[in-house]
């Protein structure tokens, strides 16, 4: 065969996300499309903001030759200006636009930070769950990802993490608001991971960087402001991108973002911009970059997605599903009655109702539902989830 060894692997062992997405497409041809419950893919489905839709328009009808022209690898001074008032006012960080690198989506921003520091063998630490898709960004650029599990309320064990770094670590990965568990990680334990990072440093002489993958920032539900990685620590990096709070996941617009008290700033900065070229990259979308430079603070309307998450809820809590409520995001992350959730998944399957097992996110025995779906879709899958744990717990008995 001709693809690389390791590439078979991977695609062996692919995204559980992709497949079980692909298998409700199967599902829809036989079934019809309103018979089948797909919760498979975090794919925004609430409309973008109307700011944004009038920016647009503004933007496509300026008569200005420059507009789709080549630019500065870091992105147009424009938008790396108005990302950093934003991410500055919103984090409690001093920023400016020489702290910012524009790049295709929040995987394209991990991609250019793992690039800028990982030498092969160096090890990036993450709280599992996680996104799969961290592995294959490690991987890579010479990584290897090291999980951590969580407390059993899925928020961070500090003390585990603080525990597995050793003198190869290099990063230390958090995702809040969490996918898959929707869990904010709170100030207190944002703080104690910074200082035990620093330990860290101390006894193994290293810089192990603090990155933060935030693409659901803006998503935190009953107002709560999301408590800042990059304020919390100075070796610090935002990762993230508007695919969620602007619905914009096909644009592949985001950012990178680092801290200015870095003790290597000016060198990461050079490294993340040279980055961007080097991996085919180049540039965000320049029409995307003169969108987000002037739409300020506008967002997706957040509470269309709590209103999803407390229906949900309410009907797996009632069908004696097991999970902790999340805070943001738009995912459940629901306990499998069986350990292997490999088998409950099947039963909703057969009652048409896609979800992710937990394995997929290094979390046996759980299992993501993605609840960003029209409102029949939950409503319609409410029974077939009641059917499929009544299935379950006879089958215990």
């Amino acid at each position: 065969m001709a693809i690389a060894k390791k590439m078979q692997g991977f695609v062996e062992n692919g995204s559980m996300i992709r497949k079980m997405f692909e298998e409700g497409a199967r599902l829809r041809d036989i079934h019809g499309a309103d018979k089948v419950f797909d919760f498979s893919l975090g794919n925004p489905n609430v409309p973008p903001p109307a700011a944004l839709k009038a920016r647009l328009r503004a933007v496509v009808d300026e008569d200005e030759p420059s507009l789709h022209a080549y630019m500065p690898n870091a992105g147009l001074p424009e938008a790396r200006e108005a990302i950093a008032a934003r991410v500055g006012a919103e984090q409690g960080v001093k920023l400016s636009g020489a702290q910012v690198v524009v790049s295709c989506g929040a995987a394209g921003a991990l991609n250019i930070v793992f690039k800028s520091l990982l030498d092969p063998g160096d090890e990036v630490l993450v709280s599992a769950p996680y996104f799969v898709e961290y592995g294959f960004i490690a991987d890579n650029h010479g990584g290897v990802l090291k999980a951590v599990p969580t407390l059993p309320d899925f928020s961070l064990d500090v003390e585990a993490l603080e525990a597995a770094m050793g003198p190869r670590t290099k990063i230390v990965l958090v995702n809040t608001p969490n996918n898959p568990t929707g869990r904010i990680y709170s100030a207190d334990s944002l703080a104690a991971l910074a200082a035990a990072i620093e330990r860290a440093n101390r006894k193994h002489g290293l810089a192990i960087y603090l990155v933060s993958d935030e693409p659901y920032r803006r998503l935190a539900y009953g107002g709560v402001a999301v408590p800042s990685p990059l304020a919390s620590y100075r070796n610090s990096i935002v990762a993230t991108s508007h695919s969620k709070d602007l619905s914009l996941p096909g644009e592949r617009i985001g950012f990178a973002v680092v801290n200015p008290e870095a003790e290597d700033a000016k060198e990461l900065m050079a490294a993340l911009t040279l980055a961007n070229r080097i991996l085919g990259f180049v540039n965000a979308p320049s029409l995307w970059q003169k969108v987000i430079a002037g739409i300020g603070d506008a967002t997706v309307d957040v509470s269309i997605y709590e209103r999803k998450r407390d229906i949900l809820a309410a009907g797996l809590r009632a069908a004696g599903y097991e999970f902790v409520l999340p805070e943001g995001a738009f995912y459940l992350f629901p306990k499998s009655p069986f350990p292997d959730e490999a088998r409950f998944v099947e039963l909703l399957k057969a009652e048409n109702i896609l979800v992710v097992p937990g394995s997929g996110f290094g979390a046996p025995g759980w299992f993501r539902i993605a609840y960003c779906v029209d409102d029949r879709v939950i409503a319609g899958a409410l029974p077939g989830f009641e059917r499929a744990m009544k299935a379950a717990l006879r089958a215990i008995r």
